[in-house]
């Protein structure tokens, strides 16, 4: 392995991270067009955003490896956005309102905060964006491009997307279905055919081969004179004639709208997702990172914030670290981030220079992009893996898409997140205490933290203590018993007489754990119990693990 490089090797490693941001570039052009196609936002917004992320992330992070831009897990807040917001430029005060807030958050190190998120909410957060890409891109897919936005660009109704699929039958374009049919086939070959290989043909970026697949198709009914896709159908990108002309494509906030409310949602919302999407993709860029290089997770939220602060500001949609883009960084062996600083660059070039050459891209070559994007994110063996994993994993994972999908995401991911901690609870009554039966001999054993939340089990388990039976309670490994549970305990041995139950209760050392002091001196014992039995225990326990 090669010496890990520091801030003096970017020169040294120019030979390594230019060829790397050029593939970079080569993928996040066509998703930066995507991912705005998908927002319903201006075309000239995705771009503006993949270049704010490269450069001024770039230069902000302290992330060797990943590459920031308009994140696919963001279209369905932009789009609601737009939907409620009075127009684009109001959207975009909300963007610099999230930017704002994640330098906050990265000042009150809330990088940690991302641990704290079941893997089952993440994953169902990401499958819901999923389903809801392939919803609102299949109609473009089509050729149906004309019904999903107004005069301003904004997305219908959400409660509309499944009236839209059906209405875009109605206005199949014959070409487009043609161009998108051939792409998304082309996509899942491409993606069966790289798998596993190595050398150059996994480094050849298949976004870029369907958007040239589409174009190429495109071309050919051209030059047949008909047919030909046109308007509506293609990638719009203005085109200036002069540097003035150029940067008054730039949208700019509309600050009258400051104090809107919903401008205020929309931040906080696009605030906590994008941060939390940052940190996952971090973490998993941090664990391809060949020197093994650990992100600062708190200047992350602070780059990211950043980025998100000027990219409002020049009008550009909201950019997080992307995985795609970062993993095929790893992959093409960049080892600095000037990697992500060179292909910003090359974005900035590209729609400053040729934007005549992206005006050639046909909608339904992007949206068949899109749509395999959502396909990976949505895969059904995703929903058999958490199947596998059991009910605690599988109804977080499932009510957590269900909940997006009938609602938004944040909305979706607070109530995924409300269901995985019912599961938390539910699995700590279960482990609190631990029963084993041998031969009307009982030892319940109290382990680490008891709360008053654990009291029904251990009350029921103790009441269904059939007469004459002998019963142990362990409560030497427990850490912190509550008053309720002390109580419960309590009641028990003091009735248990009545029932010709005999009970000991050890503890550990001198802790009294709330016990009465007189119970302790009637009931103590030295564990003898729990020694002789202790093999039947450990296998009773594995059996239940």
């Amino acid at each position: 392995m090669s010496a890990r490089p520091g801030a003096k090797d970017y020169l040294k490693s120019l030979s390594s991270d230019l060829p790397a941001s050029i593939v970079v570039f080569l993928v996040a052009l066509p998703l930066c067009l995507g991912v705005a196609l998908a927002s319903n936002a201006p075309l000239f917004s995705g771009i503006i955003a993949g270049v704010v992320g490269g450069i001024v992330v770039g230069i902000a992070s302290r992330s060797h490896l990943s590459v920031s831009g308009p994140a696919a897990g963001l279209t369905a807040i932009v789009a609601a956005a737009l939907l409620t917001l009075p127009s684009f430029e109001a959207f975009l005060v909300a963007v610099v309102i999230a930017g704002v807030l994640q330098i906050l958050f990265g000042f009150l190190k809330a990088g940690i905060v991302g641990d704290y998120v079941p893997n089952a909410v993440i994953k169902g957060m990401l499958a819901a964006i999923g389903l809801i890409l392939i919803l609102n891109q299949f109609p473009h897919l089509l050729g149906d491009d004309s019904h999903f936005e107004t005069d301003e660009g904004v997305v219908q109704e959400k409660g509309n997307i499944f009236s839209n699929l059906v209405n875009a039958f109605a206005h199949i374009t014959p070409v487009a279905l043609l161009i998108g049919g051939v792409c998304l086939a082309f996509h899942f070959i491409w993606e069966k055919l790289v798998a596993g290989r190595k050398g150059f043909i996994r480094l050849v970026p298949a976004p870029l081969l369907v958007v040239l697949i589409g174009v190429g198709i495109n071309f050919f009914f051209v030059n047949s004179g008909s047919n030909a896709l046109k308007g509506e159908h293609l990638v719009i990108i203005p085109q200036a004639q002069s540097a003035g002309e150029f940067f008054s494509f730039f949208a700019r906030p509309d600050w009258s709208q400051i104090l809107t409310p919903q401008v205020w949602i929309t931040g906080i919302t696009i605030a906590l997702v994008a941060s939390l999407e940052s940190l996952l993709s971090i973490e998993a860029i941090d664990d391809l990172d060949p020197y093994q290089r650990v992100t600062p997770t708190n200047r992350e939220l602070k780059a990211q914030g950043l980025g998100n602060l000027v990219s409002g500001l020049l009008g550009g949609l909201p950019v997080t670290s992307v995985i795609v883009r970062s993993s095929a960084n790893v992959n093409s062996g960049a080892r600095t981030k000037m990697s992500t600083i060179y292909h910003g660059t090359l974005l900035l070039l590209c729609v400053a220079l040729i934007p005549g050459l992206l005006n050639l891209i046909p909608k339904a070559a992007l949206a068949a992009v899109l749509i395999f994007t959502g396909y990976k994110l949505a895969k059904p063996a995703l929903f058999v893996a958490f199947y596998k994993k059991g009910m605690d994993q599988f109804i977080p994972f499932v009510v957590t898409i269900a909940a997006i999908l009938a609602t938004d995401l944040l909305k979706g991911v607070i109530i995924g997140i409300g269901v995985g901690l019912f599961f938390v609870i539910r699995s700590n009554f279960r482990s609190a205490v631990f029963v084993v039966n041998d031969n009307n001999k009982f030892l319940f054993r109290l382990r680490k933290d008891v709360s008053f939340l654990n009291k029904p089990i251990i009350k029921h388990k103790l009441e269904k203590v059939p007469e004459g039976s002998y019963v142990l309670i362990d409560a030497s490994r427990a850490d912190f018993i509550d008053k309720d549970i002390v109580e419960t305990i309590e009641d028990f041995m003091i009735h248990a007489p009545l029932k010709q139950i005999r009970v000991e209760l050890k503890l550990s050392g001198n802790k009294d754990q709330g016990f009465s002091k007189k119970l302790i001196e009637s009931y103590s014992t030295d564990g003898h119990y729990t020694r002789t039995h202790d093999k039947q225990i450990k296998e009773v326990e594995l059996q239940k693990q």
